[in-house]
């Protein structure tokens, strides 16, 4: 799709010329003698660059630079004779890209036309980029609709506005990083950085220059001024995962940040503001953890403003086939293969207890798909200690889940078919008969 400037330019030779030049170019062109025409087109055509005089017969050029600038995201660029370079300069100041003085030659024209497009092609990218950045990490990508994900989801909608501190708290492979940043991104921070630090994989002779940063000179190996975490986070938000694997040492630093909100690089005397709001996670029990004096007292209360508690998996079953299903669809675009799971498959699943959680499940799910033969997984491609909870007992299959879980998965799977009960079989594995017979004793409609 052509990119289009707008052009506004009273004299015709000149208009006809630069338009000429733009059209060879392979640019869109729309061109106006007067401002008031071209205000008028740009309300119902966007530009994506306006080039326009500075004197204009009816409307002032800076007049018009003020409309265009609240009516469209274009970029503008002020065309001037030598003698109202100061107008020039005076649209830069209101927000012009450039300007650019006549007589000019073309070639200096369609460079700076080039150079605007690209700031523009980047401001738009980073648009981009920040709407799906929000729409990846909303509520709709974080999967689960029993009762104890949906307290989750409404506790997470509350608090993210806020500048509280959170403490979430779950076993390993529950989804805390993907909580942290979907806080971040629902909050008013959301445009600011978001800070991962892992505490528990950083060296410890580096834990505070890594947090706090530090000065040249500071220690063995301090070459020059490295700026910490706390500072790369200003404005936005900082997430400490592990953050029971702190020594203790480290532990009344952070303290500090979030009592004072200022701290000092390692080995310097500058104190430093951390406008930073403080996300922090672990899988440990901290109260414990307290009572064994392995984590502060004060600093557990302090960052137990706000506590989100992620349920383990094996205790939210009824989410097992929504998340089968996302993993699965994931796999088969990766994978380019139309990958279903038989019934077997899905049952030894959901009756699976996951010690690893959600990401236990997700990395079964792309072993099976990565390794199948056939388009359909059957039992016997899943992994041994999965096969050795049925062993020796009844082959699980639909009829030895949950009967919620079953109903749910044959409306999905309709869902997925269109409608068409002989695909939907075909994806259940079962016969087109025991679907209408399933669908009649659940009353699916």
């Amino acid at each position: 799709m052509k990119e289009t400037i707008l052009l506004i330019e009273d004299e015709k030779l000149m208009r006809v010329t630069i338009e000429d030049a733009l059209r060879t170019a392979g640019y869109e062109v729309l061109s106006f003698e007067t401002g008031a025409e071209a205000l008028s087109s740009l309300k119902i055509s966007p530009a994506d660059v306006v080039v326009t005089d500075v004197r204009l017969p009816d409307i002032d050029g800076l007049n018009i630079l003020e409309q265009i600038t609240r009516m469209n995201d274009a970029q503008v660029i002020v065309m001037t004779a030598f003698g109202t370079i100061k107008d020039a300069v005076n649209a830069m100041r209101l927000g012009a890209f450039d300007y650019i003085t006549k007589p000019f030659s073309l070639d200096e024209f369609l460079l700076l036309i080039e150079r605007a497009l690209e700031v523009k092609r980047l401001r738009d990218e980073n648009i981009r980029l920040k709407k799906d950045l929000s729409r990846c990490y909303g509520f709709p990508n974080i999967i689960g609709e029993g009762p104890e994900m949906k307290k989750v989801f409404s506790l997470v909608e509350r608090v993210s506005s806020t500048d509280s501190t959170i403490l979430i708290l779950g076993e390993s492979g529950t989804g805390k990083e993907l909580i942290a940043t979907t806080i971040h991104y629902q909050s008013k921070r959301k445009d600011k950085p978001l800070i991962k630090v892992n505490c528990a994989a950083m060296p410890e002779g580096l834990i505070e220059s890594e947090l706090f940063g530090h000065e040249k000179g500071a220690f063995t190996g301090a070459i020059k001024r490295k700026p910490g975490r706390f500072e790369l986070a200003n404005e936005g938000t900082i997430f400490l995962d592990e953050i029971a694997d702190l020594p203790l040492s480290t532990q009344s630093k952070i303290l500090r940040v979030i009592q004072e909100r200022t701290f000092e690089r390692v080995g310097g005397t500058e104190t430093l503001n951390a406008d930073v709001r403080i996300i922090a996670a672990t899988n440990k029990n901290l109260e414990e953890e307290v009572k064994e004096k392995r984590f502060r007292e004060d600093l557990y209360y302090r960052l137990n403003v706000i506590p989100v508690i992620l349920p383990a998996l094996r205790d939210r079953k009824e989410d097992i086939p929504l998340l089968i299903d996302s993993f699965l669809e994931k796999c088969k675009n990766k994978l380019s293969k139309n990958i279903h799971f038989s019934r077997d498959v899905i049952g030894a699943l959901i009756e699976y207890d996951y010690p690893g959680n959600v990401r236990e499940l997700e990395n079964i799910i792309e072993r099976c798909s990565t390794l199948a033969v056939s388009d359909v997984v059957e039992k016997d491609s899943l992994p041994s200690f999965i096969l050795k909870k049925t062993e020796g007992g009844k082959q699980p299959s639909l009829s030895s889940v949950a009967s919620e879980a079953e109903k749910d998965y044959i409306i999905r799977t309709l869902k997925t078919a269109k409608g068409n009960k002989t695909k939907a079989a075909g994806i259940l594995g079962i016969s087109r008969k025991t679907l209408w017979e399933k669908i009649n004793s659940y009353g699916i409609g």
